[in-house]
C-alpha cells in the first residue's frame, strides 16, 4: 500500500513538476531579456497542452484521495477481500496495448504519415471501447458470483476505483472521436497533430493511474 501510495505521489510531483518548469524556463529578472522575448516564450507553449497538464494534476489529487480512503478503510473488521476475475489481466493488457497504438499515431503525425496516424487512432479507440467492455464484464462476474456493490466494503471500493477510471477513460474519447474525424476528413497531419500528442499524453496518464490501481487491487 505505501509503495502504491508513493508512485502516485511521484506521478503528481512529475506533473506539478513540469507545469513549474514551463513557468520559469523565460527568466524576466534577466537584463538581456526584454518583456518581448518573455511574451513570445510563453505564446510558443501551447496552452491546450498546459491546460491538459493542470487537469491530469487534479485528476491525480483525485485518485490519491481515493487511494487515501481505501488505505483507511481496508483495516476495519468487515473489510473482506472480492476474488480478482483472470480478465482483469487481459484488460490490462488491452490497455497497455491501446497506450502504445497512441504512441504510434504519435510517431506517425510527427513524420506526416497521415495513413499511419488514422490506424494507431483507430486501434487506439477499438481497444479502449474492448478495455471498457471487459471492465463491465468484469462487474457481470463479480455481480453473478454474488459479490454485489453494498455487500461489502471492499466491493464498493473495487466498483468505484474501476468506475471513476472507467469515467475519464470515456471522457478522453470524447477527444478521441473529435481527432479521429478530422484525420479521417483529410485535414492536413500537421494540423492534428497537437491533437494526437494530447490524445496519447492522457492515454498513458491513465494507463498509468490503471496499472497502480490494479496493483492494489491485487495486494488485497
Amino acid at each position: 500500500m505505501t509503495i502504491t501510495l508513493v508512485f502516485l505521489s511521484l506521478l503528481m510531483g512529475a506533473v506539478i513538476w513540469w507545469l513549474f518548469k514551463q513557468s520559469v524556463n523565460v527568466q524576466p529578472w534577466v537584463a538581456q531579456g526584454s518583456t518581448r522575448d518573455v511574451h513570445e516564450g510563453a505564446l510558443a507553449r501551447p496552452a491546450e497542452k498546459t491546460a491538459l497538464w493542470i487537469f491530469l494534476a487534479v485528476v491525480s489529487s483525485l485518485f490519491a484521495l481515493f487511494i487515501s480512503a481505501y488505505a483507511t478503510r481496508m483495516h476495519f473488521g468487515d473489510w473482506t477481500p472480492l476474488p480478482k476475475p483472470k480478465l482483469l489481466w487481459w484488460n490490462t493488457a488491452l490497455l497497455i496495448v491501446t497506450s502504445v497504438s497512441m504512441q504510434w499515431a504519435v510517431v506517425a503525425a510527427r513524420r506526416g504519415d497521415a495513413d499511419a496516424v488514422r490506424t494507431g487512432l483507430i486501434a487506439a479507440g477499438v481497444l479502449t471501447f474492448a478495455f471498457l467492455a471487459g471492465q463491465l464484464a468484469v462487474w457481470q462476474q463479480l455481480n453473478d458470483s454474488g459479490y454485489f456493490l453494498a455487500t461489502n466494503p471492499a466491493n464498493s471500493f473495487f466498483y468505484l476505483l474501476t468506475a471513476v477510471h472507467g469515467v475519464h477513460l470515456l471522457g478522453g474519447l470524447v477527444a478521441w472521436g473529435r481527432t479521429a474525424a478530422k484525420v479521417w476528413r483529410g485535414i492536413e497531419v500537421a494540423k492534428v497533430r497537437l491533437s494526437v500528442e494530447l490524445c496519447a499524453i492522457y492515454w498513458h496518464f491513465l494507463l498509468g493511474v490503471w496499472l497502480v490501481l490494479f496493483a492494489l487491487l491485487l495486494s488485497t
